[in-house]
């Protein structure tokens, strides 16, 4: 039984940390480490430079065992086809051949289930963070620049 037959919901980091080394093995991806990072509006990233790729703690904490195989076929086709590609044509045939089904994650859930900090600004655009931000902020949704007519109110949840 490989670690994506497992059934169980509550996956472990060291059974994730497995499937993608399995993953990398499988594909051909070379000199790559895997490990978990803080990030709470993404799932996960491939490093490039560093040649690593991560998953969101935040994520894999609230994904099920599917969506996480998914995020990591994701990263794996970044890996194999290379830092210029970004989500190109290539990029896409890559992904595919792989078995990724190309369906999008909302960032949003996952910071909504991790955030300390909650902020909305006066058209109710809600914005989350790890620590109370620092200095006044305002919302980009309504406003490219900064503008005291949208500035974010925060509160704790």
């Amino acid at each position: 039984m490989t670690s994506l037959e497992k059934s169980d919901s509550s996956v472990t980091n060291a059974q994730i940390e497995q499937m993608a080394l399995e993953l990398f093995q499988a594909h051909g991806v070379i000199n790559y480490s895997f490990g978990f990072d803080r990030a709470i509006r993404r799932a996960g990233q491939c490093d490039y430079s560093k040649k690593r790729i991560t998953l969101s703690k935040h994520f894999v904490a609230t994904a099920d065992l599917d969506q996480i195989h998914q995020v990591l076929l994701h990263e794996v086709a970044h890996a194999l086809v290379g830092r210029s590609v970004g989500h190109g044509r290539l990029w896409k045939q890559q992904a595919s051949l792989l078995g990724y089904r190309h369906e999008k994650l909302d960032g949003g859930v996952i910071a909504e289930s991790s955030a300390k900090y909650l902020g909305e600004c006066t058209a109710g655009h809600k914005h989350y963070r790890m620590r109370r931000p620092s200095s006044v902020l305002s919302c980009k949704l309504c406003a490219p620049s900064f503008s005291r007519s949208h500035l974010i109110s925060w509160r704790a949840i």
